[in-house]
């Protein structure tokens, strides 16, 4: 399975969310039993700092939800920013990117 690539927006110092619906190559809803997931955006792919987004996961029909806080969001630094989506499956033993992109990171005057 490869993974979705997508292109979000942030605004600094604002609430932020987003949701994915995960599909195999197949077209079908993954199974998200026995699935964790975790997402992280750093300034550039290679960076050794990064922020992590706090992920949800509903089962029922594959999605995948990624939020982070305007605490957070102000933290960011602004421009162009990547963003990971992995799922981990303890009963498989298995890590995989499912979700990346870019996030650009807007300054407010919030």
């Amino acid at each position: 399975m490869s993974a979705a690539v997508v292109n979000l927006t942030i605004e600094k110092g604002a609430d932020f969310e987003a949701s994915f619906y995960l599909t195999g190559d197949d077209g079908d809803m993954l199974n998200l039993l026995y699935t964790t997931a975790f997402a992280k955006i750093k300034k550039h792919p290679t960076a050794t700092k990064s922020h992590s987004f706090v992920v949800g996961i509903t089962t029922a029909d594959a999605e995948v939800n990624i939020s982070m806080g305007r605490s957070m969001t102000t933290e960011l630094t602004s421009g162009r920013n990547y963003f990971d989506v992995f799922i981990q499956n303890s009963e498989l033993d298995f890590v995989t990117r499912v979700v990346t992109g870019t996030i650009i990171v807007e300054d407010t005057t919030i």
